[in-house]
């Protein structure tokens, strides 16, 4: 990584700032909400389209529905044949660096968007419950958000 990617992510800044927002949540609503609200304003300048959560949807278990996102809604519901449901089964971190390849499977909320990193979030039994899902308008932008078993 050059040093000048490294200076667009300060990963202690935005640790520090995502810690202190999930202090004061007391659920998983108000945690994913901190979570997004405090991470959006530093990985916006990097490349970062969008970020947000999708949760297992509790009335059909074949589809996704958006929770917190920022900076605007996305594509809600989605079936899991897309980057985020890949990740939701398989309860693991899926890296697109090239969203075409994913071709059909590919669900396209934004055109504009080149590469995803979808994270799995996971119960303490290790069961996905849903993921949090971030896109870059940049091809092979795979840097990772700070992942928190704290959801």
């Amino acid at each position: 990584m050059s040093a000048n990617a490294a200076a667009m992510r300060p990963w202690s800044t935005i640790e520090h700032d995502v810690g202190s927002a999930l202090a004061g949540a007391s659920d998983r609503a108000s945690r994913m909400r901190a979570f997004v609200a405090a991470a959006w304003p530093h990985l916006s300048p990097t490349g970062v389209s969008w970020i947000g959560f999708y949760e297992r949807d509790p009335s059909d278990a074949s589809q996704l529905l958006l929770a917190a996102r920022e900076p605007k809604p996305a594509c809600s519901p989605i079936g899991l044949h897309g980057a985020c449901g890949q990740c939701l089964l398989a309860a693991a971190p899926l890296v697109v660096r090239d969203v075409a390849e994913l071709g059909a499977g590919y669900i396209a909320c934004d055109p504009r968007d080149r590469s995803e990193v979808v994270v799995p979030c996971l119960e303490p039994s290790g069961q996905a419950w849903g993921v949090l899902d971030r896109k870059s308008t940049r091809l092979n932008s795979s840097h990772l958000v700070i992942s928190y078993a704290v959801f």
